[in-house]
């Protein structure tokens, strides 16, 4: 019976995703998300009911999720997470459920947005958009709420320039269909190698580029399979023996990396550049293994998405700057601040946990 349902259900939101496609432009379905809050303004929801999305499973989504509960609680409302673990097509379940359960907004961080707008201008029909961490421009959100994921990936690239002075150099990465993705991997390079900025630049994953005394080997990806990406780190290890960095461009990238040179006997030999705030990564650059990390706040993901999607249900928009994105800045974390910001990191997933049992 209730596979029955879900099949019937999944048709039913196909066909009507299609129809939207066809039917309804970008504008449209924006202008349309927009009406709807401007009649929350005349009637505001007593209680809403919002949704925040990941793009997969990692300690990353654990803290975003400490300030959506946190948010929650703050502000009265119903908050529910979903976590990806099967990619694509379960990101696109996830939204379809939810669509049927009827929540008032949706924040997500689009895992694939070219091949998924279908399903995101069915969340833009039937409730209120928003993206975070991984924006989807062509999609019908409201707001990006995260950072400038190629300034990020510069970060992250100067950091290794300063600490490794020329070498063979290795990226890991979940997947590289997210826009984060992409333009993360891309500020990478450039920072590395000292080039000029350019968002739009594209270097292929599979080509081994030779420049400015270092030599990037490659890019691999594991598809948020955690066993995989070992693997893929073992394996480069091993072929290139004269490794002189790796960088891991997704949180548990980085954090494995710290275990597979632990294991080898590597730990301090091979140099690694940290993207995330992995429990692992932040001991290693207690412990000099580790370069430092270019941290995002996935708390403030998760809590102004909640902010921004209650307030919608309030008939309020203010919080949406002009152009459409609610920056939240990366920054650098080594030595010299790693106690601080792991400090106040523990008292925010605290609090996150707390929000959550009494919710």
């Amino acid at each position: 019976m209730n596979t029955t349902r879900a099949l019937l259900s999944g048709l039913t939101l196909a066909i009507a995703a299609l129809s939207i496609a066809g039917t309804a432009s970008q504008g449209d379905l924006v202008a349309a998300q927009k009406a709807r809050i401007a009649e929350f303004a005349k009637h505001p929801k007593a209680r809403s009911h919002v949704a925040f999305v990941s793009n997969g499973v990692a300690d990353f989504w654990t803290i975003a999720k400490a300030g959506a509960m946190a948010a929650g609680r703050e502000l009265g409302c119903d908050v529910t997470v979903e976590f990806p673990g099967g990619g694509l097509s379960d990101q696109k379940r996830m939204l379809e459920d939810l669509i049927i359960r009827g929540v008032d907004g949706v924040s997500v961080s689009p895992i694939d947005p070219t091949n998924q707008i279908e399903v995101l201008q069915l969340v833009a029909e039937k409730s209120l958009l928003i993206t975070n961490d991984s924006d989807a421009p062509t999609a019908p959100r409201l707001c990006y709420i995260g950072m400038d994921n190629y300034i990020a990936g510069r970060m992250c690239g100067e950091l290794a320039r300063a600490g490794c002075k020329g070498g063979e150099v290795a990226i890991f990465i979940g997947r590289l269909e997210q826009d984060n993705a992409k333009r993360r991997r891309q500020g990478f390079i450039d920072g590395l190698l000292g080039r000029s900025s350019d968002p739009t630049r594209y270097d292929e994953p599979s080509k081994v580029i030779s420049e400015s005394g270092y030599t990037i080997v490659g890019t691999w990806t594991d598809s948020f399979d955690r066993a995989k990406a070992k693997a893929n780190i073992e394996d480069v290890m091993t072929k290139h023996p004269k490794l002189a960095l790796v960088t891991g461009l997704f949180e548990y990238n980085s954090t494995l990396a710290v275990e597979v040179f632990k294991q080898s006997g590597k730990a301090g030999k091979i140099l690694i550049a940290g993207f995330d705030e992995g429990a692992d990564v932040i001991a290693g650059i207690r412990d000099g293994i580790v370069l430092g990390t270019v941290v995002q706040d996935p708390y403030g993901y998760g809590y102004e998405s909640v902010k921004m999607l209650n307030a919608f249900t309030k008939g309020d928009f203010s919080m949406v700057p002009a152009n459409g994105m609610l920056p939240i800045s990366a920054r650098v974390i080594k030595k010299d601040n790693v106690d601080a910001f792991w400090a106040d990191l523990k008292a925010k997933l605290k609090a996150g946990k707390e929000a959550a049992s009494k919710a």
